[in-house]
């Protein structure tokens, strides 16, 4: 039973990655479309693509065997952009390296992003 689809496929893509894969197919959702763009944006995977004629709403991701880490955050605290930096101490492993993927109200996007637009969301994973 499926009860949190975002963490079904990061979970998927990490493992897929860690077994050395060049591909892995996974669910769609819009969600899952917005954060493989943020991975996709930090070179995190290569191309992602839908798979057509497909009822059950499939996409096609291209690994690079960069990820080390990735997994989402729960629950999804609301962050203030003061309070980034305390969550990047928390989930990445060093600083500059990896990303936090937030959801605000300007889409979803990355920690670098959110503080260049000097705003706050919900964090919702992360990677590196």
């Amino acid at each position: 039973m499926q009860h949190n689809l975002l963490a079904d496929v990061l979970s998927k893509i990490k493992n897929a990655e860690r077994t050395g894969k060049k591909e892995v197919i996974i669910k769609r959702s819009k969600l899952v479309e917005n954060v493989l763009k943020v991975m996709q944006e930090n070179k995190y995977i290569g191309r992602y693509e839908i798979i057509p004629d497909n009822k059950q709403g499939l996409i096609r991701v291209e690994l690079k065997n960069k990820i080390v880490d990735c997994n989402v955050i729960s629950p999804r605290f609301s962050v203030k952009i003061d309070e980034i930096e305390k969550y990047e101490k928390r989930f990445l492993p060093a600083k500059g390296v990896g990303i936090l993927i937030l959801t605000t109200s300007k889409g979803v996007i990355d920690n670098k992003k959110a503080k260049e637009l000097h705003i706050g969301g919900k964090l919702l994973a992360y990677v590196y």
